[in-house]
């Protein structure tokens, strides 16, 4: 039975440490528990179990930039006497336990004065002592207790985000007249149904309804403003949307109030006015419920340092930001460091990972001389590199500039708008007919039906379905771990015909491989070796050997290591050489289609870790389930694993390998030249182009709080194989809103009938609008539910 971490509730694959009746998966999280308990903060454990996060076991010397002045000036947001203010974004605070123990920081260390938490925004502030704590200091202490910050130049230019209240503030405004309007109108009404009238009520009467013009005339003039101004954008662009006839609907209910008020024929109908604009800027705002802590649009200012190590050529750095570096400016760039620019690599063995940029998994060994590209991360020795390329010229930013990044979603194409086109007309024709009709038979009545019949047709109800099914598809769809940008996403999706999957980190584990060893069989006692020794390296492949050695994990000491960059290192254990890296380290010859670690001990070759991309669960059911989709796969990669792909999916309508980030944006757009709608899986840099060029981008994050390309939806790695669910929850959405227009289109019909014949007033239609567009809310409500329980648990 696995076994969990006590701090951090991660299965235990590595190392198993027991302290205090505990288990804990590496000294870092043990080291947070002893200070913890030390500082008498024990109570962490109890808001939570197993709340805690894995502290990074990344070099933290990555902050000692943050010490520069200028630097230091441009992160904090205040600085005075003694104290300090800085922001940082913590994306992993996720739970109570979290905020408490942020909140906590002076208990910790006496030179920090106070921290708060914005939850939502995932950031804490914290107040120190600079003179006491450096904030190179404060960052890593916040790195050793499992929070690292996230410093990049997104999160250093500081724009503020902004709240939007104006619908909130619109649809207050709304309800305050509706309320207020009810209450003033309810004489009328009383003297209207009992048919009787009373002195008081006949004098003030006037006055009731000269307040009630008052309350409603923000309303149509503010509250409703979008309204008109989506009204007037669409015929601008000559399509006819949903919000004209609403317009329409509005202007004849403010327009018949205010006539019957000033000709005392009667109180007109100013809270039903306020009344139906109070529920369509309430599904509005349902509408716009989104997901704060997930970032959707992304640049690569999210992926890139705020500052970097200059180099002069006497050899001396100096840390200054990336945005005054300029051509044929020298840098250093230290292990586990990102690129930031285009270079040359003038001296240091450059190995280049370049996954999050090309897709590639093997890491890329660069010589003096060679050019590297921005957005690489340097595994090994530092690298002095001469910048032949500014950060705005980079290749990575150019790859941003593309036109597939500048695509403007306009709304205008939905099914709402669709339906509207013809709605309007047809209401139109009716009431110019009925028009003409009853001014031959009775001209007076013919306002009064005209009125009618334009009270009873505003599709208020129809306006409402659509916001509030897609209000509750998000919902659920997002507490199952698929996040949606926008309601309009979610058509899109009911849409799609054709799913693009890119290999590396979508359909593959990001952090797994499968390991398979081929050589003579190794003797324990070297195994034990081994394994001691490549506990060292922070290679990925490294750490792969480390965690398929299946045997007792006993640390030996490790005698003259050396680190050979590009190539890998040698050491010896236990009076044994033992050289562990690339194939030319041992002599080899290497396969051209193969990602391997070749070990040799004293000089003698004993084999080699071959590693292969180790796939999701359950790929196959869910490509049958897809039966009814176009599937292609596309990938950085070389083509070694084609014949495994074509097993997992005979059903491919296409793969290709090697592709740039251009060519998947460029594949996508061909499919789309043949007028296929196309949604698009990926997880890295490599895949934002494409992502954005498709009709739905799909950022797939085995960690939904880390870095994510642009896009449409964030999805949850985990939840992969339930694709299908996702695509077929949001086409039963499409199907429920029809379902709603229809019962909408249903109430008009009945409504028209008689309004058109004139046996329906103006106040009746009235008061049958609100009814129809509540009976459209709790269907909407109930049939999404309903739908939702057969494909994700009830408890949504």
């Amino acid at each position: 039975m696995a076994e969990n971490c006590f701090h951090c509730g991660q299965e235990i694959d590595r190392e198993r440490i027991p302290f205090d009746e505990k288990i804990f998966c590496c000294n870092g999280c043990k080291s947070v528990y002893e200070i913890l308990n030390i500082n008498d903060l024990g109570n962490f454990y109890e808001l939570n179990k197993r709340s805690g996060i894995r502290p990074n076991d990344e070099n933290t010397s990555q902050f000692d930039y943050l010490d520069t002045s200028e630097i230091f000036d441009r992160v904090t947001d205040f600085s005075e006497g003694n104290t300090s203010l800085v922001t940082f974004k913590i994306p992993v605070i996720h739970c109570s336990s979290c905020i408490w123990l942020l909140e906590s920081l002076q208990n910790l260390n006496k030179n920090i004065n106070y921290s708060q938490v914005n939850f939502t925004r995932k950031n804490v502030q914290i107040s120190f002592n600079h003179n006491q704590l450096k904030l190179s200091e404060l960052a890593k202490f916040l790195t050793n207790l499992g929070y690292k910050p996230v410093i990049n130049l997104e999160t250093a230019e500081k724009t503020e985000e902004k709240l939007d209240k104006t619908l909130l503030i619109k649809w207050a405004i709304a309800g305050f007249a509706f309320g207020n309007g009810m209450f003033f109108s309810y004489p009328e009404y009383a003297a209207e149904l009992m048919g009787t009238s009373d002195f008081w009520f006949e004098k003030y009467k006037d006055l009731f309804r000269f307040i009630m013009f008052l309350l409603a005339t923000p309303v149509v003039f503010y509250s409703a403003s979008d309204y008109f101004k989506s009204a007037w954008y669409g015929l601008k662009n000559k399509v006819v949307n949903i919000d004209v006839p609403i317009v329409l609907g509005i202007i004849m209910l403010y327009g018949r109030s205010i006539y019957e008020v000033l000709t005392d024929y009667g109180a007109g109908y100013f809270d039903t006015l306020c009344g139906l604009l109070f529920f369509m800027l309430m599904g509005k705002l349902f509408q716009k419920r989104t997901y704060s802590a997930l970032s959707y649009d992304r640049d690569y200012k999210s992926f890139y340092p705020i500052a970097v190590t200059k180099v002069d050529f006497n050899g001396k750095q100096d840390n200054i930001l990336l945005s005054e570096l300029k051509i044929g400016d020298r840098i250093m760039v230290r292990n586990q460091e990102i690129i930031p620019v285009d270079a040359v690599l003038i001296n240091g063995e450059g190995n280049i990972d370049n996954s999050f940029i090309t897709g590639e998994s093997a890491s890329i060994p660069k010589k003096a001389g060679d050019k590297i590209f921005a957005g690489g991360k340097q595994i090994g020795s530092a690298l002095e590199l001469e910048v032949i390329k500014t950060v705005n010229q980079s290749y990575l930013t150019q790859l941003w500039n593309k036109e597939a990044f500048k695509k403007h979603e306009t709304g205008l194409d939905t099914l709402t708008n669709e339906i509207s086109k013809y709605f309007t007309f047809i209401i139109l024709g009716i009431t110019m007919i009925a028009g003409i009709y009853w001014a031959r038979i009775d001209f007076e009545k013919m306002f009064q039906v005209v009125a009618a019949i334009l009270i009873i047709a505003c599709p208020c109800a129809l306006a409402l379905s659509a916001p509030f099914t897609f209000g509750h598809v998000m919902r659920i769809l997002g507490r199952n771990k698929f996040y949606v940008k926008d309601t309009l996403t979610i058509e899109k999706i009911s849409k799609i015909g054709t799913v693009v999957f890119d290999k590396t980190g979508t359909i593959t584990h990001q952090k797994k491989s499968d390991v398979t060893f081929e050589g003579t069989e190794i003797q324990e006692f070297d195994l034990k070796n081994i394994k001691s020794l490549v506990k060292n390296s922070n290679h990925p492949l490294s750490k792969g050997v480390y965690e398929f050695l299946e045997i007792e994990d006993e640390y030996y000491p490790i005698e003259n290591f050396k680190e050979l960059a590009g190539k890998g290192y040698e050491a010896q254990v236990r009076g044994n050489l033992y050289k562990i890296g690339s194939a030319s380290l041992v002599r080899q010859e290497s396969k051209n289609l193969e990602t391997a670690v070749y070990v040799s001990k004293n000089d003698e070759f004993i084999g080699k870790f071959i590693f292969k991309n180790e796939y999701r669960e359950n790929l196959n059911s869910l490509f049958k389930r897809l039966y009814d989709y176009k599937i292609h796969i596309l990938s950085g990669d070389n083509a070694s694993e084609e014949k495994v792909l074509k097993t997992i999916i005979p059903n491919a309508d296409g793969m290709a390998f090697n592709q740039s980030p251009e060519d998947k944006l460029n594949y996508i757009k061909n499919l789309q030249d043949q007028h296929q709608k196309v949604a698009m899986l990926g997880d890295g840099l490599n895949d934002a182009g494409a992502l954005k060029q498709s009709n739905v981008g799909i950022a797939v994050a085995d960690d939904t709080n880390s870095f994510t390309p642009s896009s449409d939806v964030i999805m949850s790695g985990e939840k992969l194989t339930d694709l299908d669910k996702y695509f077929d929850f949001s086409k039963d959405a499409m199907k429920i809103v029809k379902m709603t227009f229809a019962i909408s289109f249903f109430y008009n019909i009945i409504g028209l009938s008689f309004a058109v014949t004139g046996h329906m007033s103006p106040l009746f239609a009235a008061i049958i609008m609100p009814i129809s567009s509540i009976s459209v809310v709790a269907f909407t409500s109930a049939a999404t539910w309903f739908r939702s329980t057969k494909y994700f648990k009830i408890n949504q």
